[in-house]
């Protein structure tokens, strides 16, 4: 199985990641993770997206491009995958396609977490921290909308939606029972 999760912060896709992840035994990728553990290998990717975190800068497009493309050739992808937090770009989505395609693979589907905004700022200001103001919270959630949209419309024939309002079992119940139902018929 081969997934792309997309989904505003907050709206619990890494937590849904997971427990996918562990429920049809393929790897949960998430490019939060794949930079932590390049940087802290210091490895020639990791040196390099370091040198623009360190200066509070997006990692470029390409070096995150580098590192998917790079986890997806070890073994353990080789039945499948779920990514978070790539593709966010028709860039990347094109990157992603033309490397599965290399490989004679394509997608299986594209989850996406769908949820009001309101619930989202709501569940991200209870976590308490001290960085996730309203203000700040909504921006973040209108930086996403505008970067995903045009995702939205580029992978429009694979998409699952998902309400993610629920309580996290409520959601993977549910998001278990569509790609059941949907992934079978592609």
């Amino acid at each position: 199985m081969r997934l792309v999760l997309l989904g505003p912060p907050g709206a619990g896709k890494g937590t849904q990641a997971q427990l996918l992840s562990e429920n049809i035994g393929v790897p949960h990728i998430s490019t939060g993770d794949l930079f932590r553990t390049h940087i802290a290998q210091n490895t020639p990717l990791g040196k390099a997206a370091s040198r623009f975190l360190d200066a509070g800068e997006l990692v470029p497009s390409t070096l995150t491009i580098d590192m998917v493309r790079e986890r997806l050739t070890v073994p353990d992808t080789q039945n499948g995958f779920l990514l978070d937090g790539f593709p966010r770009s028709i860039a990347q989505a094109e990157a992603l396609a033309h490397t599965l395609g290399d490989r004679g693979i394509k997608l299986n589907a594209v989850l996406s977490f769908v949820i009001d905004e309101d619930v989202v700022v709501e569940r991200m200001l209870a976590r308490g921290r001290a960085d996730d103001s309203e203000m700040i919270i909504r921006n973040r959630l209108k930086v996403y909308a505008e970067e995903t949209a045009p995702l939205l419309d580029y992978y429009a024939d694979q998409i699952i939606a998902i309400d993610a309002a629920g309580e996290v079992d409520e959601v993977n119940r549910l998001t278990q029972m569509k790609l059941h139902n949907n992934v079978g018929t592609r």
